[in-house]
């Protein structure tokens, strides 16, 4: 599967042919340097291993600079190392690479679908009004005190306790989380920038990562648009 980690820069607009305009999602992916690349009969699964983001090396552990000596290539940093911000592996990439090879935003190209992984805002801690949208109580009728309360939580005789999983006040955000099936819709590769349509989850300058979409592949077509160029589908 296709991936590219990335950062994410801000969001602006686009304009096609006919003027519509398309929202979109500015996420910088370009250089990824391909730091190991993984095996079955070495290794015992299949991998590419990316690096993203340059970091001093006197800033990063001693595991990951003996890492960074035994596989990487390039030589610009102090010790013979040019550190890295985010290291991530890809499963089954899809496409053959070496150790000390770039990629950039061209693995990708316009129209293809795309899953977009990052972690969420942090918002602290919610009452159960924003954190999970409660209508909360009336704010007229005699209702005193109770405008942004979730109510009761238990029950009276059984089983007397508060049951799991209820919704319940908290700490909101900071969580990992993945919206499927976003469209690319401009490739920049002397930039080394993606034009994604739509949101993604995380803040500006926040590392996302941008996968190969797994309900719709490179290669995918829309079923409707696919019976509408054979001539559409014959209802009985």
């Amino acid at each position: 599967m296709l991936g590219l980690i990335g950062q994410k820069l801000g969001h602006t607009r686009v304009y096609d042919a006919n003027g519509v305009i398309t929202p979109v999602t500015v996420v910088k992916v370009g250089p990824n340097r391909v730091l190991q690349v993984k095996a079955v009969d070495s290794d015992g699964y299949s991998a590419v291993q990316l690096g993203f983001g340059e970091q001093k090396p006197q800033r990063m552990s001693k595991g990951k600079l003996g890492h960074l000596k035994k596989h990487a290539v390039d030589t610009g940093g102090r010790e013979g190392i040019q550190g890295v911000q985010k290291i991530l592996e890809f499963r089954d990439f899809g496409k053959e690479v070496k150790a000390g090879e770039l990629l950039n935003a061209d693995l990708f190209a316009a129209g293809d679908y795309v899953d977009c992984i990052g972690v969420s805002k942090g918002r602290g801690f919610e009452g159960v009004v924003k954190r999970h949208r409660f209508a909360g109580g009336d704010a007229t009728h005699g209702a005193k005190g109770w405008h942004r309360r979730s109510g009761a939580i238990g029950q009276r005789l059984f089983p007397g306790t508060v049951m799991k999983g209820m919704r319940m006040p908290g700490h909101m955000g900071q969580v990992r989380r993945t919206v499927q099936n976003l469209q690319v819709v401009q490739v920049s590769n002397e930039d080394g920038l993606l034009l994604i349509k739509g949101s993604m989850p995380g803040a500006e300058g926040d590392y996302v990562i941008i996968r190969e979409s797994k309900k719709r592949p490179k290669g995918w077509v829309n079923p409707s648009l696919r019976d509408k160029a054979k001539g559409g589908s014959k209802k009985k």
